[in-house]
């Protein structure tokens, strides 16, 4: 069916992969870090109200700082591994799963400083726990925008011109084909602007006419999808009639082909 029915193809799956490290990266990554650990401070996390504002908020900007290198490098380790390319979930569990063991303890040590010495050891477990979910989180957030930002910058790939209508007579230059017909050695080109006779082999023509959706009905008849303004069945045969008028008979050869497409 991919060789007869031309139709335009949608954009490649790429494997899942990261926004390429760079200074503006990492600058605009460092510069959220801090804001977040700003914010931490304003609302006295950790139970820290009792430090005071500007040292509180050394310390908690420090920990966010701490948390953005510990993730980049945790991004890049976790995009080598085989398993992320499965998907953005995927990468997202790894390398959250890959920063929680030493983000997990820079989060239970920052308790017992702001605290006074109150973390203690038995509390470990719930505070990697907590911190898992956070690099999840931080981790599927940071990765979802790396996308994003490399979708927004792929240049966009402008589709092949179409062969075929570089063989248009002057007079049909710019109008839409609507089907191609072998008379003899000769094609008669319906189109939008009407018809006309060239020199040509039906099949190189459904070669050239990639890019057009469109499927050859008959081993005399190209049409294209487009041009279809009806289409009926009848006496174990189909016949489609184009918008000029025209009725084209599909051939039992290719008539599985155009009703699993959808076109009677």
């Amino acid at each position: 069916m991919t060789d007869r029915l031309r139709e335009s193809q949608p954009g490649a799956v790429h494997a899942s992969r990261l926004e390429p490290l760079s200074q503006a990266g990492i600058r605009r990554t460092l510069v959220v870090s801090a804001s977040v650990g700003v914010f931490l401070s304003f609302v006295e996390a950790f139970d820290s109200g009792h430090v005071a504002f500007l040292p509180r908020t050394a310390f908690m900007v420090t920990l966010g700082l701490a948390g953005a290198l510990l993730g980049m490098v945790s991004f890049r380790l976790a995009s080598l591994i085989p398993l992320t390319r499965r998907g953005l979930v995927v990468h997202t569990a790894i390398s959250g799963t890959l920063m929680t063991p030493l983000m997990g303890l820079l989060v239970w040590g920052a308790v017992g400083f702001v605290s006074s010495g109150r973390a203690h050891s038995r509390e470990l477990p719930q505070y990697m726990l907590i911190t898992w979910v956070m690099c999840l989180a931080i981790s599927g957030l940071a990765i979802f925008v790396s996308h994003r930002r490399m979708a927004a910058q792929a240049p966009t790939v402008a589709p092949a011109p179409v062969k075929f209508l570089e063989r248009l007579p002057l007079k049909l230059r710019g109008a839409e084909i609507w089907a191609v017909e072998a008379q003899d050695h000769y094609l008669r080109l319906h189109t939008s602007k009407g018809q006309d006779l060239i020199l040509m082999r039906l099949a190189d023509a459904v070669a050239e006419l990639a890019g057009i959706e469109g499927a050859q009905v008959h081993r005399s008849w190209w049409v294209a999808r487009d041009a279809v303004a009806d289409a009926r069945r009848g006496d174990g045969r189909a016949t489609l009639t184009l918008k000029d008028g025209s009725e084209v008979p599909v051939s039992r050869t290719y008539a599985k082909l155009i009703r699993e497409a959808g076109w009677i």
